[in-house]
């Protein structure tokens, strides 16, 4: 009697208090739900992702399961495999119609076509009218292009080169953004300090590293896969750089090391910047794409993140200034740790708040940025089944209103949701929920 008196009291002193755990982080997440349209943005893009992941067991002309010849095989399946380098197809399913083999027995996904799948029986028909196929389970359900290839099919295939292109290019930007800020907002300009030598060689090495690392390799980079040639000429400019560090640590030990100078880290990040931020991104992307022969969709995520890294190094920047200055930060300086692991353990951590909302925007930018260079058909395999192509396709034929439909009507609902997602996210980071 008394245990069941106790345990209500309890159950009443719970509901005015509230529950137990008032962590930050369980506050972002309580008062992110409070925003409707943030969580079914939320919900949304779980779709996307399962569309972008699966999709290839959702829209293919190949079939999930079929017997040919008393064997069995599962295509669709296999085809993720070949895609990632982890097995071939036989010899006998090179070149393959799909559509004409005997098979024995077979289950389709639910859409069979895939996104270059060519229906020459069915050109620019509408979703709306009478289509030339063998039965419902074949039916265009969005219509098809000039070529017959299936519209459903290709929003599917352009969900995963749009995710693709927003997450990778700012997964490049949050690297370069997270370095650069935080050597500026923790370090400031005057908490690195190098000897002449340091200095000098570390110029010098800087000019070489230009050089050799993208002066002599610039026909490779742009006539090559321009992402793995970029990624060898940073490789070769850090070496550079290493080697030099390196050597000037040895002049310091034979001779006897002179005052030391304070680089202004803050200065030089803030004023590469302010260039970059000087020139519209959209004119600077252009201006890259020009001088690269090969039409990559890689090529394009990691020219996308290279100019859009400022926006979080500002970000951060204005964080670590802030952070840097609490008890801490200087509670871990006098237990003697060193500033490069007080950064990285401790201090970004507690400044990437702002970077979430930053990524959020960044990624929807992204998606738009991608649709524009599709559209303008610069940059992009033409190969490559984008939602900004299917729009260019549109322009050919103004009557085939669900070539443009469709496609302007994904990009604005994922650049929407990701947009809602970030002010869902502004909303719920507000510092002042932890009062």
């Amino acid at each position: 009697m008394f245990f069941g008196k106790n345990k209500n009291i309890e159950d009443f002193n719970n509901k005015i208090s509230g529950p137990s755990d008032q962590s930050y982080w369980s506050l972002v997440k309580k008062q992110f739900r409070k925003n409707r349209l943030a969580v079914w943005s939320l919900r949304i893009l779980y779709g996307l992702v399962f569309l972008a992941i699966f999709g290839g067991l959702i829209a293919n002309e190949k079939p999930l399961y079929c017997k040919i010849e008393g064997q069995t095989y599962y295509p669709a399946f296999r085809e993720y495999l070949v895609d990632f380098g982890f097995a071939q197809w036989d010899a006998k399913f090179i070149n393959n119609n799909w559509s004409s083999q005997n098979y024995e027995s077979v289950v389709y996904p639910l859409i069979p076509y895939s996104a270059k799948t060519l229906d020459l029986d069915n050109t620019s028909k509408s979703p709306m009218k009478k289509q030339n196929v063998e039965s419902k389970r074949f039916h265009h359900w969005f219509g098809t292009d000039h070529l017959g290839r299936d519209i459903l099919a290709g929003m599917i295939q352009g969900v995963r080169i749009a995710l693709s292109v927003g997450i990778i290019s700012m997964g490049v930007a949050t690297i370069f953004g997270l370095f650069f800020g935080g050597l500026a907002g923790f370090f400031g300009d005057d908490q690195i300090q190098v000897s002449r030598s340091q200095l000098i060689l570390n110029i010098l090495g800087f000019i070489l590293g230009i050089f050799y690392g993208f002066g002599t390799r610039s026909f490779a980079i742009t006539e090559g896969h321009f992402g793995k040639e970029i990624l060898i000429s940073i490789l070769i400019f850090c070496i550079i750089l290493f080697f030099a560090n390196f050597l000037s640590k040895g002049i310091d030990r034979l001779l006897t090391p002179s005052k030391k100078i304070a680089l202004p880290i803050d200065i030089i990040v803030m004023r590469l910047i302010e260039t970059i931020n000087s020139i519209p991104g959209i004119i600077f992307l252009l201006a890259i794409l020009a001088v690269i022969e090969s039409a990559s969709i890689i090529n394009v995520m990691i020219i996308i993140g290279l100019i859009g890294w400022t926006g979080i190094a500002r970000f951060i920047r204005s964080e670590l200034l802030r952070v840097r200055a609490l008890d801490y930060i200087e509670a871990a300086r006098s237990l003697g740790f060193q500033d490069l692991r007080i950064l990285w353990r401790h201090a970004l951590p507690n400044a990437l708040t702002p970077v979430l909302i930053t990524i959020a925007f960044g990624i929807a930018g992204a998606i738009l940025v991608e649709a524009t260079l599709s559209f303008l058909g610069i940059g992009m395999p033409v190969e490559e089944i984008t939602w900004g192509k299917m729009l260019n396709t549109a322009r050919g034929n103004i009557n085939a209103w669900w070539l443009a439909l469709f496609p302007g009507l994904a990009i604005f609902i994922t650049v929407t949701i990701f947009n809602l997602i970030g002010e869902g996210l502004t909303d719920a980071l507000n510092p002042k929920l932890k009062k």
